[in-house]
């Protein structure tokens, strides 16, 4: 048998192959014999947009606190913690945390305080993504702005990067995640913080389910969340928090006590906010 016999029955074997679709729908459809098969253009898979973190708190909210040195009971500073916004951080949905403090009366004048903290976290994992502190004590300013990522991507606007593990919240948002918490199902929860500096883990627990405590906002119902500090595993036994939590749909932090190494305070909600 030839080459050139072998390679015409080639070409026809490859022309039927391509013409068989069409082919098959014409000797169904004898009446339409020009008819061809259309093909349908498949749409381009795209990812799901991943789900948003559910939060008891919103755009808006803006709650007050005095702190007091529990030893004498002294009115040291003021609170306010506020949702500015909720952004596109880069492509990311975002949270704006912030939290101001002031110092008054007499702490006033002796230690002159007037900070701002602004935590930028992920809505969708609630993890940090950009923690931001503005000091000013003592007649001293001092400014940073940490940027946080897990990965090794480039970082926007050449701002500093802090490699840390998946997770990590800054002081500011684990707060806020504390809150997304739902304590009545949950009994623990654990996380990387990050104070711009230091690297923490952070174990929080349920400790009492159903509470009360008295603070100028009143006598209300409240969950008691223990929170313990750990640095290169090992416990920090002089840095121990507690945090009440309403028991409202918003989780509001009624109260929050904690031992230090520069003494004792008492955080207490002033009055409810309006819902």
């Amino acid at each position: 048998m030839s080459r050139t016999y072998i390679n015409a029955n080639a070409k026809c074997l490859l022309a039927l192959l391509l013409l068989w679709p069409a082919q098959s729908l014409a000797a169904g459809q004898q009446s339409h014999p020009q008819q061809t098969v259309s093909r349908k253009k498949i749409a381009p898979v795209t990812a799901p947009k991943p789900a948003e973190a559910p939060v008891p708190f919103a755009v808006g909210e803006w709650l007050a606190y005095q702190v007091l040195w529990t030893k004498y009971r002294v009115h040291a500073a003021t609170l306010a913690f506020s949702i500015p916004e909720k952004r596109d951080y880069y492509g990311r949905a975002a949270w704006h945390f912030r939290i101001v403090a002031h110092t008054v009366n007499t702490m006033g004048t002796v230690y002159p305080l007037d900070d701002q903290f602004d935590s930028y976290t992920d809505a969708v994992q609630l993890a940090s993504l950009q923690y931001e502190m503005y000091l000013h004590e003592l007649g001293t300013t001092q400014n940073s702005v940490n940027r946080m990522s897990d990965t090794g991507a480039a970082v926007p606007g050449g701002a500093h990067v802090s490699r840390v593990p998946p997770g990590t919240r800054d002081a500011v948002g684990f707060l806020y995640a504390l809150r997304a918490v739902d304590w009545q199902r949950t009994q623990e929860f654990d996380a990387p913080v990050f104070d711009g500096r230091n690297l923490y883990d952070v174990h929080a627990r349920l400790e009492a389910a159903s509470d009360t405590v008295q603070v100028p906002a009143g006598q209300l119902a409240a969950t008691r969340i223990a929170v313990n500090v750990f640095a290169g595993g090992k416990p920090r036994p002089d840095i121990t928090f507690h945090v009440w939590l309403a028991k409202d749909a918003a989780r509001t932090p009624l109260l929050i006590e904690a031992e230090v190494p520069i003494g004792d305070a008492r955080v207490e909600l002033l009055s409810l906010p309006k819902r």
